[in-house]
């Protein structure tokens, strides 16, 4: 009995897979420093949620709804809250989940041990890619709107709910010309 219970037990660890990495879940949108979620991202406080459109369609979303013909897209996108202007600068962020596979280790360890070539090599880590929308937001007053202390945090919050709700939601990006 304590023989199957062994050979049971490591058929089910040979086939596990133990997570190294596991991308964050945001149900809304989380504010936190852009460091703090990605080093490559700077160290101010961003508005982040998870895109969940394919690749470029925030850069479309973004380029048609403020009219922008293909320049600056990414950095000093204006726009207007009760009359003052505001930029904001956006960035496409992967953190992808990241696993390691422990039964193509173990094949290509019995494969080495009988002389014979490995091939599974590259199957040891298996990746699936999580893609989030970093947005940050200043103006000529303040160089970070969403820290904590900023006056204008609250409107600035509420805008870029609406633009993230708008962009989840729309599929002809055309359509957000004519809401302005």
């Amino acid at each position: 009995m304590k023989q199957i219970l062994l050979l049971v037990l490591s058929f089910f660890l040979f086939q596990s897979c133990i997570p190294l990495r596991i991308a964050p879940k945001i149900k809304d949108y989380k504010i936190t420093k852009g460091k703090k979620f990605k080093r490559s991202l700077s160290k101010r406080e961003m508005f982040i949620f998870e895109d969940s459109k394919e690749a470029e369609q925030f850069y479309n979303f973004v380029n048609i709804k403020f009219q922008l013909d293909d320049t600056n897209v990414y950095d000093d996108v204006p726009f207007q809250i009760d009359g003052q202007q505001y930029f904001f600068s956006w960035y496409e962020v992967e953190i992808p989940n990241k696993s390691l596979n422990l039964l193509p280790i173990f094949i290509d360890a019995a494969l080495a041990a009988s002389d014979m070539d490995t091939m599974l090599e590259d199957s040891y880590s298996s990746r699936k890619g999580n893609w989030y929308l970093a947005v940050e937001v200043y103006n000529d007053t303040e160089t970070d709107c969403l820290v904590e202390t900023s006056l204008s945090r609250e409107n600035v919050l509420k805008y870029l709910r609406t633009l993230k709700n708008e962009y989840l939601a729309t599929h002809n990006y055309n359509e957000t010309v004519f809401k302005n």
